[in-house]
């Protein structure tokens, strides 16, 4: 999926990570196999090249992370929306590289064609039906759902402290042997001038999204990977960074995202959907830090 991935761990038996890490490795190539939009036999892709009125059938574990991206495009009102894979891939941020922008004709095509509520999505069969002209963009969830599948190999066998990590999204559980909690530091823009913040871990899992290490230039304008779903369009005003803590690594990933395309709402929302976060907004020519109440209190 274009990223690493880490696993720190306390172990009693030395040999034990050897182990692991195969098995870990092997969860992760299972979830490449079935959601990476860079393997042309993956799942994804296979359902993305389906003509419309066709039914997929799904591995159980890319089932659950469809599952879980119609109910979080609901929940969000479409800020976080699973089939802008057009629009991603045509501005670059897809598998393939892009040199310039494309045209008004092809971003409105890929705007009509997308929309999670055109997903016919059979929970119980676990089969997905394409409606046509619809391509699946998984990258702002599927890496959370591999952070959770590392914690649940790690926990199956029976490592009761770890910090696992795929492309800067975490989840921890226990302490260190001196005691100490697994400590996060949440990257930021330089420029942000936001005092630094740490975040002790354990039991929790936390993405950010943000665009300073993402984007693409076109001419003279900057444009961050973080697609508008109704407009195809990278996010122009939308916010600067969102952190978001939560139970499972695969829902902070996507509440995350939602939150930068919500941008000036992102914090209303945060609170009133009880949520774990923090935002980070332009204001003027300076920033804004906005924190939930719920993160606020865990400070």
């Amino acid at each position: 999926m274009g990223t690493t991935w880490r696993v720190d761990l306390v172990v009693a038996n030395e040999s034990a990570p050897a182990a692991l890490e195969a098995r870990c490795a092997q969860v992760l190539d299972r979830i490449v196999a079935e959601m990476s939009q860079w393997e042309q036999t993956s799942h994804l892709s296979r359902f993305n090249r389906l003509r419309g009125g066709q039914w997929l059938d799904l591995p159980r574990g890319f089932a659950a992370v469809v599952g879980e991206a119609l109910a979080i495009a609901e929940m969000t009102g479409g800020a976080f929306d699973p089939t802008v894979g057009r629009a991603s891939q045509m501005w670059g941020f897809g598998s393939e590289a892009v040199t310039r922008a494309p045209s008004e004709g092809a971003i409105a095509d890929a705007a009509k064609a997308a929309g999670w509520q055109r997903l016919a999505f059979d929970r119980a069969m676990k089969r997905l039906r394409q409606p046509g002209g619809v391509a699946l963009d998984l990258c702002a969830i599927a890496k959370g759902y591999g952070v959770d599948c590392l914690a649940a190999v790690l926990e199956g066998a029976g490592i009761t402290s770890y910090l696992a990590e795929i492309g800067g999204e975490l989840r921890a559980a226990g302490v260190k042997p001196d005691m100490q909690p697994w400590w996060v530091a949440i990257e930021e823009d330089e420029s942000a001038n936001l005092a630094p913040l740490r975040l002790a871990l354990s039991g929790w899992a936390v993405a950010t999204s943000g665009n300073s290490r993402r984007f693409h230039d076109f001419g003279t304008l900057r444009l961050g990977h973080t697609i508008d779903p109704g407009s195809g369009v990278p996010m122009l005003r939308g916010a600067e960074s969102v952190t978001v803590v939560a139970e499972s690594a695969m829902r902070a990933d996507a509440l995350a995202t939602a939150l930068m395309v919500m941008g000036e709402d992102a914090a209303q929302f945060a609170r009133e959907h009880d949520l774990i976060a923090r935002v980070v907004t332009k204001r003027g020519t300076g920033f804004a830090e906005h924190l939930s109440p719920r993160f606020a209190a865990m400070l």
